[in-house]
């Protein structure tokens, strides 16, 4: 077994509660020649932790947060969270026992590659098998969700995305681990959208009872070599879903695009021990009509050493239709009608605007998730439609 030696992700808590602000705006040249400024804002979430799920009249320092995630949404469409109340020992236990995986020999990696998950598409793929914008990305990764049994209905009518998860013999530990911190980062994206639900006039229950009452949860555990022979970890993107919950660990790399009439002009999210890097998806810029943008991010690992990340996707319900919110219900500051004018819109990396489709959450997710895994997809679902 090979080391795969990295500094494990923080897990000591601040010891001051940090609200949001505005972060440091001191900018200098990244190692690509394109201007870099540093954080985004760090919010304190614990009182929303004290709040009664059911209730729509929440205290003041509740809605001191709600509106801090509410100004971090609109300004940059990114921020961190403490106070969260996930278990600090689990952090640690998930990254070294991720830090065991990827020390496998390829060979017993190879015993859960995602070929043997059929369209659940769980499982691992090796460096340089996922694409980003149609270029090999510079990592490898364990592809998870939601723990189904195989008799579950969904797994027997085949639903894309649905099935089991791939765990190695050669690690049996890993299993009872990922399968807590499924359950955590679950709860966690709940509380969370109860805060967006606030701050989008809507109220606390509002995602729980629309949109997420079984929310599409997908998990992934990516590891970073250093100077892998490629440009980056993982090109510009956009995140598909409502919301992700990041946990990284101290090697930095991530960067953000800043709102700006430049799109040269990048974030450092630069690592906080015992936090998560939070950052909203395409579905929540569309169901807030523009207020709240999709922000591209990117990763690139020049650190020197061996980089994990843990990205959780919390998604809408897999047969869920997305709508923008109706012209009574559209928050203050948001567009009009479908806000294809907004600079988030005009700027983004694939050109694409998240206005112009309509259907069923799976089917979008579906076609997404094709056009990362276009052979994988091929072989369980016929050729990727362009």
């Amino acid at each position: 077994m090979r080391s795969v030696g990295a500094t494990p992700a923080g897990n000591d808590q601040p010891t001051r509660r940090q609200r949001a602000g505005p972060g440091s705006t001191q900018t200098d040249r990244g190692r690509y020649g394109n201007e870099v400024s540093s954080v985004p804002p760090i919010i304190d979430i614990s009182p929303l932790r004290n709040e009664d799920p059911d209730k729509r009249l929440w205290g003041p320092e509740a809605l001191e947060t709600v509106a801090a995630i509410d100004a971090a949404c609109r300004d940059s469409g990114f921020f961190l969270i403490t106070g969260h109340g996930v278990d600090p020992t689990l952090m640690h236990d998930l990254d070294r026992v991720s830090r065991k995986f990827f020390a496998l020999s390829e060979s017993e990696k190879e015993t859960v590659a995602m070929h043997r998950g059929g369209s659940s598409w769980r499982g691992w793929f090796p460096l340089g098998g996922e694409l980003t914008n149609g270029k090999p990305d510079g990592k490898e990764g364990l592809y998870l969700g939601a723990e189904l049994s195989p008799t579950d209905p969904r797994v027997v009518a085949g639903l894309p995305l649905h099935g089991p998860n791939l765990f190695p013999s050669a690690l049996p530990e890993l299993a009872p681990i990922v399968v807590r911190w499924l359950d955590s980062m679950t709860n966690l994206g709940h509380l969370l959208l109860r805060a967006v639900g606030q701050s989008l006039g809507v109220g606390p229950t509002w995602f729980r009872d629309n949109l997420t009452a079984d929310p599409v949860t997908l998990f992934r555990i990516f590891h970073y070599p250093p100077d892998w022979g490629g440009e980056w970890g993982v090109a510009e993107h956009t995140d598909y879903g409502l919301l992700t919950i990041l946990m990284q660990d101290d090697c930095g790399g991530l960067q953000v695009r800043a709102p700006s009439p430049r799109a040269d002009v990048w974030h450092d999210v630069v690592p906080v021990a015992g936090s998560f890097v939070c950052n909203i998806g395409d579905m929540l810029e569309r169901i807030s009509a523009g207020r709240y943008t999709s922000t591209p991010h990117r990763v690139a690992n020049v650190s020197g050493r061996q980089r994990l990340s843990f990205p959780f996707f919390f998604d809408p319900s897999w047969d869920a239709r997305v709508q923008v919110l109706p012209a009574d219900q559209n928050p203050p500051g948001a567009a009009p009608g479908h806000a294809t004018a907004t600079a988030g819109t005009l700027n983004r990396w694939d050109g694409a605007s998240v206005f112009d489709f309509d259907g069923i959450y799976g089917d979008y997710l579906t076609a997404k998730v094709a056009k990362v895994f276009p052979s994988l997809f091929a072989a369980v679902a016929g050729p990727v439609q362009p």
